[in-house]
């Protein structure tokens, strides 16, 4: 397993490649939610980390490429979440409230994150446009499969259902961030999910075993 080394105390201290890779992308991360992607520097990011220019370089040969991989990385865990809030249950109104805190958890515990993906100054870069979109859709078709299995809707419009809900989820969780998280986060989700189920539930439940319809809220 390769290692860099790095001046600690006038000590070098040597970190496996993985772990090292963590600790750049932290600074990094740090670096581009306090200044923005363009105001910041290479330079600043490696003093943040205590490494030296080339030893980030060798792990990352572009600020681009070092601010892509901090996507992938927020972007994969955005679509995690909510897919496994769509696995957690088959209860569909706990399925509605855990897909709202999904993004709140986001939020609240990794805002410094959750601004890199929703607020960045380099959102019209295609490259970091195409994560973006490609975690929004994600989340909409996790979304989506759950509806059209539970329904029997079908995919364009489950699909539209799914992205109201994941554009709402975003949409109030950034307004809640912004306005210094006035309500509660629990009361905050409550509202929502409640908001989104009472739209949601007026889609019938389909039985899988005999195409048979029933109340979604049974």
């Amino acid at each position: 397993m390769s290692t860099e080394t790095t001046p600690t105390g006038g000590r070098p201290t040597r970190l496996p490649r993985s772990e090292r890779r963590r600790q750049l992308l932290q600074a990094a991360q740090e670096v581009f939610v306090a200044q923005g992607y363009h105001a910041a520097a290479m330079d600043d990011i490696a003093d943040r980390a205590g490494v030296s220019k080339p030893v980030l370089y060798q792990h990352f040969p572009s600020k681009l490429e070092l601010y892509l991989a901090l996507l992938d990385t927020h972007c994969d865990a955005l679509v995690a979440k909510t897919r496994a809030a769509m696995a957690a249950t088959s209860d569909n109104k706990e399925r509605v409230r855990a897909a709202m805190s999904a993004y709140f958890d986001i939020i609240d515990h990794e805002s410094e994150a959750f601004r890199l993906v929703f607020e960045s100054d380099l959102r019209n870069e295609p490259a970091a446009r195409e994560r973006m979109e490609r975690a929004e859709r994600e989340s909409i078709e996790a979304v989506a499969d759950t509806i059209m299995a539970d329904t029997g809707v079908e995919r364009a419009p489950a699909e539209l259902l799914a992205a109201g809900l994941v554009g709402s989820a975003q949409t109030a969780a950034r307004f809640w961030l912004a306005t210094g998280r006035k309500v509660p986060r629990a009361e905050a989700e409550a509202l929502l999910a409640t908001l989104a189920w009472r739209g949601i539930a007026s889609f019938p439940l389909q039985s899988e075993s005999d195409g048979q319809v029933s109340s979604a809220t049974e």
